[in-house]
């Protein structure tokens, strides 16, 4: 599958329009990672993760799309509803919900939630009696970038007690969710969480708890320096064992990272040069308060694409901030690099401008949608192909 990527002369271009730093946002990119999802594994309902970027030109387009939204805070719900968006078609999907966030939830509707503990069933019968919930069941996923069961997650052989207690407290008892973790590049987890799930369902039918949901999460990967998985291959197999097990059962899954990963790209500059420690450095325009706060937040490893050839030797990349810690790459390999020089960092849609700060009075980076800004530029790119 071909990605968003930025040409050199689309950079310069670009640059030279809106300046840097800059982010590109291709809406039809979104819309092919939905489609393909939706191809491999047909009749599931689609949860974007709305945490992983909100820009709310991707949530259009994704409600536009018939998608539904896995929101996390009560500020995600609010967006949401100012946007327009039915409350049916969101799931608070934080198993530990503040006192806010189920406020709202109520004044705008959501009713449809999951758990992970005792200790938040009577949090969600009081504040919304009758409501839907799922128990979220730990799946251990070593391989994954970010192994979220580290955080949350039932065990297994707690998860019949919690449905009775949940049922008891007149919650409807729907089904289960988990989630392998971010950026898992096999099916393993999906195959072990599935037959897991499947054991609690036909144990939970036998208490007399009849479950009709399961939500399979997150965790679709993107392309890393090294790897390009094949995301289709990894859907449809997952959908096999899905419908092997699950025959009749409501399929949910609640992808971030995969929907907006690739729809992004990052154009930033070299703004400064020097020599430290014996070693190159290179200071760019964006950095970890900005844009490259996935680097610490979401143990990213970007790629610089900087147009050039030649030797490449290890250099220090930095970001603009006054702050020590804002150091993107040490003995990162790149050819030799002057000021002003352009850097194409693709792939960049997830947790990157989402954990943005304004620190030290940098504005946060620009986005612009390809798109939009494509007619705009198409005399300079005519020059450069002339040229």
């Amino acid at each position: 599958m071909k990605y968003f990527r930025l040409s050199q002369d689309a950079v310069k271009a670009l640059a030279d329009s809106y300046s840097t730093p800059l982010l590109v946002l291709s809406l039809e990119q979104i819309e092919l990672n939905y489609n393909l999802l939706a191809e491999h594994m047909p009749g599931i309902k689609i949860y974007y993760a709305v945490k992983a970027n909100p820009d709310e030109r991707i949530v259009r387009k994704l409600n536009s799309l018939g998608g539904c939204f896995d929101v996390a805070s009560d500020g995600e719900m609010r967006m949401l509803n100012k946007l327009g968006i039915d409350a049916e078609r969101m799931v608070y999907a934080n198993p530990v919900k503040t006192s806010s966030g189920m406020t709202v939830a109520r004044e705008v509707g959501v009713n449809k939630f999951t758990f992970d503990s005792a200790s938040e069933i009577g949090k969600m019968a009081a504040a919304n009696p009758g409501g839907t919930v799922l128990l979220r069941i730990r799946v251990d996923n070593p391989k994954a970038l970010v192994d979220l069961n580290k955080k949350f997650g039932a065990q297994p052989d707690e998860a019949l007690e919690l449905l009775t207690q949940a049922h008891e407290a007149g919650l409807d008892v729907a089904g289960l969710c988990f989630h392998v973790g971010s950026q898992s590049t096999t099916n393993d987890a999906y195959l072990d969480a599935l037959k897991i799930c499947s054991s609690i369902f036909a144990a939970a039918a036998e208490r007399g708890l009849h479950l009709r949901i399961l939500d399979i999460g997150g965790g679709f990967p993107i392309p890393t320096l090294t790897e390009e998985p094949d995301v289709a291959a990894m859907a449809s197999d997952i959908y096999k064992v899905i419908k092997q097990y699950f025959p009749n059962t409501e399929i949910w899954a609640e992808p971030g990272r995969y929907i907006c990963g690739t729809a992004v790209n990052l154009i930033t500059q070299v703004i400064g040069t020097k020599m430290r420690n014996d070693q190159q450095w290179y200071f760019l325009d964006d950095g970890l308060y900005g844009t490259f706060s996935g680097i610490i937040f979401d143990h990213w490893n970007f790629e610089l694409e900087t147009f050039k050839t030649g030797k490449q030797v290890p250099a220090t990349f930095a970001g603009p901030s006054c702050d020590s810690l804002d150091v993107l790459f040490r003995d990162k390999l790149t050819v030799a690099l002057e000021t002003g020089d352009l850097i194409l960092v693709p792939n960049c849609g997830a947790y990157t401008s989402a954990s943005a700060t304004v620190f030290n009075g940098f504005a946060k980076t620009q986005i612009v949608v390809w798109e939009e800004v494509y007619e705009q530029i198409q005399d300079k790119l005519k020059l450069a192909t002339a040229g």
